[in-house]
């Protein structure tokens, strides 16, 4: 899936190198990842998220979103009218979870998805349910990464996304979370694809608890914000608002 919005009459595709860390240096990569704005663009945040938690090189190409051409700029990068995308050559993958996928296979070295089967069958599950579900939630709390805007009520249908959430990982955490402070243990695409969901919990829900959080999800939300590469997200969203 991928976020689709209104674009800009400023430079509608600003073609940013590949955001490198200290050291770094510029990859050699024919993987080119095309984004929204970082401060609105849930659906991106996801696979890149992905590919900068296990180092894997591309460009980075950023499209202003909520602009009068934005449609237009978008497909001249994929029919779909949406990002992300992903260009590898000339092959197109224009939705998110269709892009971790595609990484997973590109990149089998790295543990994209968990080792295990049965955790793997998870993951799969509750990132598809991602994918497919919480429509009430992503309507009513969009992501907006500086935001804060606590609710005190939510309709009936968005309090049971959040209580089906809240359920989700505790479950994950409980019977697959031994090895490590995500989901699953280690950092894998189904954190990748619940990562938006935390910032709008931090957004929009200050108390968990009434929703039957016994802690689990709060520290959970802790875990995502403590990842470099969140705090590098963040960054490259200041420096895109200050433009």
């Amino acid at each position: 899936m991928g976020c689709a919005a209104p674009q800009a009459d400023l430079d509608p595709y600003q073609d940013l190198a590949y955001p490198l860390k200290e050291g770094e240096s510029m990859p050699d990569s024919d993987l080119s990842l095309v984004i929204g704005n970082k401060i609105w663009s849930s659906w991106s945040l996801r696979p890149w998220l992905v590919m900068r938690r296990f180092g894997i090189p591309f460009k980075e190409v950023s499209v202003k979103l909520r602009q009068g051409d934005t449609k237009s700029s978008i497909l001249a990068h994929s029919p779909a009218g949406k990002v992300p995308a992903l260009k590898h050559g000339n092959l197109l993958i224009w939705d998110s979870l269709a892009i971790i996928e595609y990484l997973a296979d590109l990149y089998p070295e790295h543990p994209i998805w968990p080792r295990d089967r049965i955790a793997r069958g998870i993951a799969r599950a509750v990132s598809a349910e991602m994918h497919a579900g919480f429509m009430q939630l992503r309507e009513v709390c969009p992501m907006d990464l500086f935001a804060v805007k606590p609710l005190e009520t939510f309709p009936e249908a968005v309090e049971h996304n959040i209580r089906r959430i809240v359920h989700s990982f505790r479950d994950c955490r409980t019977n697959y979370g031994a090895g490590g402070p995500f989901l699953f243990g280690d950092f894998s695409a189904a954190d990748a694809m619940y990562a938006p969901v935390c910032l709008r919990f931090r957004t929009y829900v200050p108390d968990l608890a009434r929703f039957g959080d016994d802690g689990t999800t709060a520290r959970y939300i802790e875990t995502i914000f403590a990842m470099p590469e969140m705090e590098e997200w963040a960054e490259g969203a200041r420096k895109e608002s200050a433009l």
